[in-house]
């Protein structure tokens, strides 16, 4: 895959709008677009499930929301919580913040609880997950041993970040989560993917979902 043109793209995007202001309309227009262009999924904040999934009406494109977003800390209890809405709201799949402030302190037991806890809510109800471990904070062995919490605990997707730290997606980190994951378990790179280039990189290194704001700017439609 040496060149991008090679790449279908569209099975790979998740549309995202995570903005702190967005609004009904911005909602609306993303899942319009997302439909048009045959991307895979939409990924929104909570409130917007609902309408987006009335405006996706029965077209082939995914919800997927987040939970614990996007600092991870949340209490476990308000985790499954949102989780819990979410689906009842129509989401397919959730991108979940593991909680970074009690992994870095070492409180492994918390990281695990709260990682089990959404995972095993969501596949009850058959829908997937991802871990987003929000790579940039993490040295390369906290990464491995987060990646080993995620294969434990049965996790869909590891997630390399929310887009709201300091930096985002890296081919280097997707080449290390691959080697750290098993087959079973894929990948999505999320935050600063903002051409073509750069998704076509990271889908060679081992992305499985590419999560980006910047889709229309690059796409060809």
């Amino acid at each position: 895959m040496s060149e991008a043109t090679e790449i279908d793209f569209t099975k790979y995007i998740e549309h995202t709008l995570l903005k702190a202001d967005c609004v009904n309309d911005d909602i609306i227009k993303l899942c319009k677009e997302a439909i048009e262009n045959k991307f895979y999924a939409v990924c929104i904040p909570p409130c917007f499930v609902q309408l987006a999934k009335k405006t996706i009406a029965k077209k082939p494109v995914k919800i997927v929301t987040v939970v614990g977003f996007p600092l991870g800390y949340s209490t476990v209890g308000a985790k499954v919580e949102e989780v819990k809405k979410a689906i009842i709201s129509g989401v397919d799949e959730i991108d979940m913040v593991m909680n970074i402030a009690a992994f870095k302190s070492g409180d492994e037991a918390v990281v695990r609880n709260d990682m089990q806890s959404v995972i095993t809510t969501c596949h009850l109800q058959n829908k997937k997950v991802k871990v987003i471990i929000e790579t940039c904070l993490l040295s390369e062995d906290e990464i491995k041993k987060a990646c080993k919490i995620c294969v434990d605990c049965e996790a869909d997707f590891v997630k390399t970040s929310t887009g709201f730290a300091k930096a985002g997606a890296t081919v280097d980190v997707v080449k290390l989560l691959r080697k750290s994951l098993p087959s079973k378990i894929k990948i999505k790179a999320a935050g600063g993917i903002k051409d073509k280039k750069l998704a076509t990189e990271l889908i060679t290194a081992g992305a499985d979902r590419i999560g980006t704001s910047s889709a229309m700017k690059w796409i060809e439609v």
